[in-house]
């Protein structure tokens, strides 16, 4: 894919994520894209994500659908906006309500697409429905309201990168 993912127009003190920060050696590095009016991420879990042998863990896969839906949130208000992700001001979202459902045990060792849906802009907030598939059989659904980053965390932010991103 050539197109730049939703997270990679984060700037630097907001891109240490464990879910979806490029600059987070540890993370799961995941990375969104528009498919159309839906928005999709693939990430392929490994061995160490392990809840039952056989089967990711619930906390994985809430934060799969928590980075999926925030990064989905910035990519809705600049396209609402009718402008690119690398146009100021940045828009930058962290979730405010997650709720998870597990509708079947989720398998390792098969890719996993997220698709997320925009249900409502409205202000600083964004709801948006999350579907998380693997082997095209949908096993969590989750929604995301996620709200527009207040100015004094990107200050916080800047603060504790100065002194370390951990």
């Amino acid at each position: 894919m050539t197109e730049r993912s939703f997270q990679e127009y984060y700037p630097p003190e907001l891109s240490y994520c464990y879910g979806c920060g490029r600059l987070n050696p540890q993370g799961h590095h995941l990375k969104s894209y528009w498919e159309g009016e839906v928005s999709v991420a693939r990430f392929t879990p490994e061995p160490y994500h392990t809840a039952v042998p056989g089967f990711v863990n619930g906390g994985v896969l809430a934060s799969l659908v928590d980075c999926h839906g925030t990064g989905t949130a910035a990519a809705a208000a600049y396209r609402s906006e009718q402008r690119s992700m690398d146009s100021l001001p940045t828009h930058r979202f962290v979730t405010a309500s997650l709720r998870v459902d597990y509708l079947k045990p989720t398998p390792i060792g098969v890719e996993l697409r997220l698709e997320g849906r925009v249900r409502a802009i409205s202000g600083r907030k964004v709801i948006l429905d999350i579907a998380l598939s693997a082997g095209g059989q949908v096993t969590v659904k989750g929604e995301v309201t996620a709200v527009e980053i207040p100015p004094g965390m990107w200050e916080a932010a800047r603060a504790a990168l100065a002194s370390g991103p951990g």
